[in-house]
């Protein structure tokens, strides 16, 4: 790159970076496209929209309940991935969709579900779409190659069976698919369809053919709903959380940038631009996708923020390591960026595999969590492989040449890791076994084991109509504290419904003298309207409801399956990867440790588990993973340029020793970004970063003193062997060699005594 070259990059990347941070922070035009106060906030921080329906049938079984719970999850998340829908009493279910505004549209596109029939055109009823597994529109090419939309149903197998009788049956002749009473399509049978799958085509433009798939999905539930009510509610936890957590993030990016400034000089402040470049570049991202930002979802952009910081240490640190061992800057500039690609690579692959599997899999706010995690890591790598890079070569061709602009590699005498790994070992399981050992004693104390939240365990929901009218800060600071006294538990959600004084309270499930007590407590201190009820007599207008879980065990089942998928697939890449599977069986390891360290702080500090806790664990699997492919990358590589008979004790710590910077400025910088958040946020958001904090430390303890040593007790029976076919090889070769030599000095001695 020459000088012109140079500055014209300095230049260009410049103008990028502003132009980035004007479409973030301020956006363009009368609607301010691209700017942060676009992006679609979740129920939690901005609010939206909240539908009510009752079954039509009077007395529904629990199961159907909870599968047209489930289904509608499904439904709904085509809307926003942080939808919530969850049951009401005995009959009847609520849904939250956050980011919208406009309930007769949410009702007129959901229709009113369960009421779906495939019919013989004599009114014979084939099956109803509880049978329907999927409805989705798609493309294929007709039979001139033209492309063309349809709609692809899949059934279940009873629904297949009955399906695949009635089409052999009526080749030739319409089935009507009857939804709310009304025909919606009527298509031709061309064949008989015995596998359950089908495909609905016709003159359908993409939007009709949606519109279609829409209707037979909302109408394949168990249950028949009819809609009872539906409100704009405002944000759960109000403007000022999240103030703080935008406060908080402020404060751990600047905090960050100032360590990497001081740690590493000039790559320093060119890691701090390519961090600012990366923030606003994933804002605008988040805008530009529509992506729905939770709390949980935050979890995804910090953990993201950790991986771009956590990239550019390893290729300054490898720089420095080149530095240090004599090399020139300019080679060891592009040398550093070369060994630095494939932890880099690896590292952000396993995650994106975990983000892959979470979005097929799992719904709700971890589908959420894994879109903005994802984004976030594909962000990071470029900012690092490809900003870092041009602009670390700019600087030098402008001067920045010199070895001091570089900073001072820091020099860790061989740390004896593996020495002390049975201490390591000891403390790792006494710290594993605390989790469980609390969950005990909290039960036996009649605690519960954990502190589950009302997502996990349901409870009541006190709809209440306030004679004045109150902020969400108001409700926050004076409401809330009278509720806590009088039910004696501090974890109160709140909405408040557009357009009036209604809020609804949700709190855990509360007894009938706990009902009442609330009642005059609140009525007390912040009168609740009246109205004259059917008997004539006046009634206060507070009501209150039992309210299922949020998370069903339906979506714990899929989020709980997609993580073992999703690590399943992290460890098969790690074992490709590296071609040994002691890797991946180490990784997997520390993996565990690092998740039951987290839920040990679960169980020991009675953090509430809702939401952010499978958020918390998610980003531990994560940060845990990526920290540990860092040293076994090294470890790869000394294993290639290992000597001849150089102890693999050594081999494995000087491994961890050399890349001990890495590991110290990644947990530092990470930490720093969670500690903000916790410093300055509220109680929800302290709830979400203290296991975070947990889960870094116990991740560089695992990565620096588990890792390496458990990869070395299953190497080593290996590396034994080797060693000693080697020094078989070795003896048998300096044998030969004795013996050659005796053969040389015979011949030698008697061709002197011929002589």
């Amino acid at each position: 790159m020459s000088k012109k070259n140079a500055r014209i990059v300095m230049i260009s990347m410049a103008a990028l970076c502003v132009l980035l941070m004007i479409t973030a922070f301020v956006g363009w035009g009368s609607d301010k496209t691209g700017s942060v106060r676009n992006i679609k906030l979740g129920l939690d921080l901005e609010g939206g929209v909240s539908i009510t329906y009752q079954a039509v049938e009077e007395n529904p079984s629990a199961e159907d309940m909870s599968d047209t719970v489930y289904k509608l999850q499904q439904r709904v998340d085509g809307y926003s991935t942080e939808a919530s829908v969850y049951q009401e009493g005995n009959n009847r279910i609520n849904i939250e969709i956050p980011g919208v505004s406009n309930a007769d549209e949410i009702l007129q596109e959901l229709g009113k579900p369960g009421s779906l029939t495939f019919e013989l055109m004599d009114g014979t009823q084939i099956l109803d779409g509880s049978h329907v597994v999927s409805a989705e529109a798609a493309s294929q090419r007709d039979n001139m190659n033209n492309n063309e939309y349809v709609v692809q149903l899949e059934f279940d197998s009873e629904g297949a069976s009955a399906f695949g009788d009635a089409t052999a049956k009526n080749v030739g002749n319409q089935i009507a698919i009857v939804y709310d009473g009304e025909t919606i399509s009527a298509p031709r049978v061309n064949e008989p369809i015995l596998d359950g799958k089908c495909i609905i085509s016709g003159d359908f433009t993409i939007e009709s053919a949606q519109q279609l798939a829409s209707s037979i999905r909302i109408g394949s539930l168990s249950l028949e709903l009819e809609e009872i009510r539906s409100n704009v509610v405002g944000a759960q936890l109000g403007q000022r959380a999240l103030k703080t957590s935008l406060i908080g993030g402020i404060i751990g990016i600047i905090l960050v940038m100032i360590t990497m400034i001081i740690a590493y000089k000039i790559p320093g402040i060119i890691a701090a631009f390519a961090l600012l470049m990366y923030a606003s570049l994933d804002l605008v991202c988040l805008n530009a996708f529509e992506m729905t930002l939770t709390l949980p979802g935050i979890a995804g952009v910090i953990l993201s923020i950790g991986m771009a910081v956590d990239a550019n240490v390893i290729i300054y640190a490898r720089i420095r390591e080149e530095i240090m061992s004599g090399k020139a800057v300019r080679s060891a500039i592009d040398t550093g960026f070369r060994k630095a690609l494939s932890a880099i690579v690896d590292g952000n692959i396993t995650t994106l595999i975990a983000c892959f599997v979470l979005n097929w899999r799992a719904t709700g706010s971890v589908k959420g969590f894994a879109q903005s995690l994802a984004l976030g890591v594909v962000l990071s790598m470029f900012t690092a492989l490809v900003i870092s890079r041009y602009l670390v070569n700019a600087c030098y061709e402008l001067g920045m040449n010199k070895e001091e602009y570089f900073g001072k590699a820091i020099h860790f005498n061989r740390l004896p890791i593996t020495e002390k790994r049975r201490t390591f070992f000891i403390i790792a399981i006494i710290a594993v076994v605390s989790g469980p050992l609390f969950c005990l004693i909290n039960g036996a104390a009649g605690k519960g084991a954990l502190n589950l939240s009302m997502e996990f365990r349901g409870g009541t929901a006190t709809d209440v109509t306030f004679v004045d009218s109150y902020s969400i800060d108001d409700i926050d600071e004076k409401i809330k504290p009278v509720i806590s006294e009088v039910i004696g538990d501090a974890e109160i959600q709140s909405q408040k419904v557009s357009g009036g004084n209604e809020i609804i309270f949700k709190t855990r499930t509360l007894s009938v003298d706990e009902r009442e007590a609330l009642t005059d407590a609140l009525d007390e201190q912040f009168p609740i309207e009246t109205y004259t009820d059917n008997a004539g007599e006046e009634a206060r207008s507070i009501n209150f409801e039992t309210i299922s879980s949020t998370i069903s065990s339906e979506m714990r089942r899929d989020a709980i399956v997609a993580v073992i998928i999703a690590v399943i697939c992290m460890l098969i890449y790690i074992w490709f990867r590296f071609s040994d599977s002691r890797f991946a069986l180490a990784a997997v390891i520390a993996l565990c440790h690092d998740v039951a360290l987290v839920f040990a702080a679960y169980a020991i500090v009675r953090i509430s588990v809702g939401n952010t806790f499978i958020a918390a664990m998610l980003t531990i699997v994560g940060y845990s993973i990526n920290a540990t492919i860092v040293i076994f990358d090294r470890v790869r590589e000394n294993l290639k340029q290992r000597k001849n008979f150089e102890s693999l004790e050594d081999l494995v710590d000087m491994s961890i020793t050399s890349t001990m910077t890495r590991s110290i400025y990644t947990s530092l910088t990470t930490f720093v970004t969670i500690a903000a958040l916790y410093v300055v946020g509220v109680a929800s958001i302290k709830e979400f970063a203290l296991p975070l904090m947990v889960g870094i430390v116990s991740g560089a303890f695992s990565s620096v003193c588990l890792t390496g040593p458990l990869w070395y007790i299953l190497r080593k029976s290996r590396d034994n062997r080797e060693q000693a076919q080697a020094q078989q090889i070795l003896e048998s070769q300096q044998a030969s060699k004795i013996t050659a030599s005796k053969k040389r000095e015979k011949k030698a001695q008697k061709a002197q005594q011929k002589g």
